[in-house]
């Protein structure tokens, strides 16, 4: 046996129906131009495919290994020692029971048709040690822990690869990526240049990865909604793939990422071929994919992530002749047919054109040859064919054999391939001269059979891989948990979680359901206030990590009220912001009061370079939101009140605008203008009286002073008459007694006038202050009550008509928060104010 060569088996003699002692070598360089193995079940070709497997092993050349069975799991069973209790783990406790033993007894007797065969073939146990210690097995359980998980999200970010230079290999990675993306979600059979899908989420692709950036499939899912360029050819976005259409694509895409199953696909290695093939230490590695566990759809999903990865990882290798990785899938069958495009055809016919060079070698088993593309078939090498099922199987690999031969004698290959027993292949080498039978030689490896995926932990640890299951990362904290708004502001706590687990946010914002308004609270705090406000203290190495936009929702109408009676024309701002909302829509409005903010401020565009968090259930349902302005509406209405100060008596009312000093001035005016009127006309009466009596005293003082005049004249009449009359018979004279008397009687009568005058002026006096007290008194009556009515104020509650209410915002509003890393945590502190 040449030591670089694979010990595959021994010549078999068609003539003698027996095998020869003659070895069959197999160059691994020829595995460049790749190779199909066929043969039905029981035809030995898993065994010949494992054998072939344990050589390149022995001869370090690192594999990638698809098992869609659990026939490649065997594997990892190579027991130097060759004894029983190695093999009673793994023999069939069903097997053993049926042939009447136990499965000790089986294992025995395993153990020694093991070290037999092996003897029998020219090996050695020391061959199985140099086995288990030339490579590092491994079995990976994509989307499930049995064995190592592999984490895909790996495939989504940029490829550790210059986007200038490497376009052409980038954009092939990039096709095969959404192909299988889209596959997941059930659009198979897609043209990429026709697909307006597979169009819009390439350019996704090539948009991030042209600019080194990472995609997750959070973050495909928001791009896909909100794409980060405006057009796509020269149409519009927009136009070329409305809005609604590309929801319905991000909601399918979401589906997935939503199924609790998914977790499992996010967690592991990343799927990176180079770290598939070798260890850290440069170990050459056999990986063993095992997806018998998944649907149709994951595997074909992964299945396509997977010979991207490795093309990626190829196309940047020199060239080389030798056989630098060989690449083998055990059941080919729908992933390479002969009709239809599954997402895995195009790079699995890429590679089989294009891999040689590079020193990939690609190995294909099937159990029928009609299920697999004829181009495929073609670009194979080295065919080496079994026992088949049907003729119609046998006709189909003859004439690709002879197209690919060329010259063979299609009659005699016939006649071999009717002949094939069990473990007997026809083995056709485009570097040979003719092609050639061979019994497989006896496998290194335990051939148990399908292994389940309850086993695979067992395998993992005999071979030193131990499963290791990723620690769950902590929940990120909300940015407000069971935070709730007062009737002036929210109250909103710091969120802080540990680093590792933390929602990074990303910088494309999730697009909105259609329909749903979207604001952004104005950045109006410094990052100093928003600490002091929060209370919250960091070390001096802390580091902002920038903004981070959190989602609330945003409710706030303007009440108007009108009412001509009560001379009202009052608007009031009612509004509700709802940090963390029911998923079923159902909110306490009262319980999120918030004083409200400016519309116009809400139109402000986010800070740059600014992140998002994600958008969840009710904001992301458009029709949960549609009902929750409904109901916003329809609370606003029912507890909508303002309360007129009113004092029915002076109909005076005020609206809440107006301050109770203010109302009680008003009041105060009113009763002093009613108090006025009232008793102006309350001591008209009166007034009249006390006019009619000053007119009568001011006749009487008229005639006063003419009686006083004339008592004054009389009384000087009266003396110079007693003097001339004195005079007179002093003189001789003879005057008349009577005409003094008269004279005397006249002043007598004067001076009666003038008393008279004099007192009825002084009860005229007496009159006129009886009436001023009367006109007093009516005054103080009419002012007391009156002063009274002064505070007899009432609250009168007015509600709005439907019509005067407008809900000016209502819709999903993003929050800005500082973000730091401080002493090992995550601390979010509110960049808005909260009042």
């Amino acid at each position: 046996m040449g030591d670089k060569e694979f010990y595959l088996g021994r010549i078999f003699d068609p003539a003698q129906g027996k095998v020869t002692a003659d070895p069959l070598m197999y160059d691994p360089a020829d595995l460049t131009t790749h190779g199909v193995v066929m043969g039905m079940t029981g035809s030995g070709k898993t065994g010949l495919c494992v054998g072939l497997l344990e050589e390149a092993a022995l001869q370090g050349i690192p594999a990638i290994i698809v098992d869609p069975k659990g026939d490649l799991t065997n594997l990892l069973l190579h027991f130097p020692k060759l004894q029983p209790q190695d093999f009673e783990p793994w023999v069939d406790p069903d097997a053993a029971r049926r042939a009447g033993k136990t499965s000790a007894e089986l294992a025995q007797e395993t153990a020694a048709m093991w070290s037999k065969g092996i003897g029998d073939w020219g090996m050695t146990p020391e061959r199985i040690a140099a086995l288990g210690g030339a490579v590092n097995f491994t079995i990976y359980t994509p989307g499930s822990d049995a064995g190592k998980a592999v984490s895909i999200l790996a495939s989504l970010k940029a490829p550790n690869i210059a986007w200038e230079g490497n376009r052409e290999i980038l954009r092939e990675r990039i096709s095969s990526t959404v192909t299988a993306l889209l596959g997941l979600i059930g659009l198979t059979d897609i043209d990429p240049v026709r697909s307006r899908e597979h169009i819009l989420l390439s350019n996704i692709f090539e948009n991030a990865w042209s600019q080194g950036k990472d995609l997750d499939l959070s973050e495909l899912i928001m791009q896909t909604q909100t794409p980060p360029f405006d057009k796509l050819g020269v149409f519009p976005v927009d136009n070329f793939f409305p809005p609604k259409d590309r929801f319905e694509l991000a909601m399918l895409l979401n589906n997935f990422l939503a199924a609790p199953a998914f977790q499992s696909w996010m967690e592991g290695e990343p799927l990176d071929a180079a770290n598939m093939l070798y260890t850290a230490d440069g170990k050459p590695r056999h990986s063993i994919f095992y997806i018998a566990h998944l649907s149709e759809t994951e595997r074909m999903f992964f299945v396509t992530l997977l010979f991207s990865a490795v093309e990626t990882w190829m196309r940047t290798q020199t060239g080389t002749s030798g056989l630098r990785a060989l690449v083998y899938f055990d059941e080919i069958m729908g992933y390479l047919p002969p009709l239809g495009n599954p997402p895995s055809k195009t790079i699995m016919l890429r590679m089989l054109k294009q891999a040689r060079a590079f020193g990939v070698g690609m190995l294909l088993a099937t159990q029928n040859p009609v299920d697999v593309d004829y181009k495929g078939l073609s670009n194979a090498g080295t065919w080496m064919i079994g026992k088949l099922q049907t003729d119609q199987d046998k006709q189909r690999l003859l004439d690709g054999l002879e197209s690919a031969v060329g010259g063979m004698d299609r009659a005699a290959i016939d006649k071999l391939i009717s002949s094939l027993g069990k473990r007997v292949f026809l083995v056709n080498n485009v570097h040979d001269k003719q092609p050639r039978l061979m019994q497989t030689r006896w496998t290194l490896n335990y051939l148990a059979g399908p292994l389940t995926r309850a086993q695979i932990p067992a395998l993992n640890v005999l071979v030193g891989s131990q499963t290791a299951v990723p620690a769950a990362a902590p929940a990120p904290a909300p940015a407000a948990t069971g935070a709730k708004a007062s009737a002036a502001a929210p109250v909103v706590q710091p969120a802080q979680a540990e680093v590792p687990g933390f929602e990074k946010g990303s910088e494309t914002r999730p697009a909105l359901p259609v329909g749903t308004a979207e604001y952004f609270m104005p950045n109006d705090v410094t990052l100093s206030q928003a600490l002091q406000t929060a209370q919250v203290s960091v070390d001096a190495a802390a580091k902002q990590e920038g903004i981070i936009y959190r989602p609330a929702l945003l409710a706030q109408s303007q009440v108007r009220y009108l009412n001509r009676k009560y001379n009202l024309d009052n608007e009031t701002t009612t509004a509700a912001l709802v940090l963390e909302a029911d998923p079923r829509g159902r909110v306490r409005w009262e319980e999120h009061g918030f004083a409200g903010v400016d519309s116009r401020q809400l139109s402000q565009p986010p800070a740059p370079q600014a992140r998002f968090a994600s958008l969840v259930s009710p904001l992301s349902d458009g029709k949960t939101m549609a009902a929750m302005q409904k109901d916003f509406e329809d609370w606003v209405y029912r507890t909508s009140t303002v309360k007129v100060r009113a004092n029915e008596t002076l109909k005076v009312y005020a609206g809440p605008e107006v301050s109770t000093a203010a109302f009680r001035d008003l009041c105060s005016e009113a009763a002093r203008e009613a108090r006025d009127a009232e008793v102006a006309k309350a001591t008209a009466v009166v007034e009249k009286q006390i006019t009619a009596l000053k007119e009568k005293m001011r006749r009487e003082e008229r005639e006063l002073e003419q009686n006083e005049s004339e008592l004054s004249q009389r009384r000087v009449e009266e003396i110079g008459k007693a003097a001339d009359t004195i005079f007179g018979m002093l003189g001789g004279r003879k005057r008349s007694v009577s005409s003094n008397l008269t004279k005397r009687r006249l002043t007598s009568q004067a001076k009666a006038d003038v008393e008279e005058s004099k007192d009825a002026i002084a009860d005229f006096d007496k009159q006129l202050a009886d009436l001023e007290k009367k006109k007093t008194e009516l005054a103080a009556e009419v002012n007391d009550r009156w002063a009274k009515v002064v505070d007899d104020v009432t609250e009168i509650p007015i509600t709005p008509m439907k019509k005067d209410i407008f809900t000016d915002a209502f819709g999903v509003v993003w929050l800005p928060y500082y973000r730091l890393v401080s002493a090992g945590r995550v601390v979010e502190v509110p960049g808005f104010k909260q009042a």
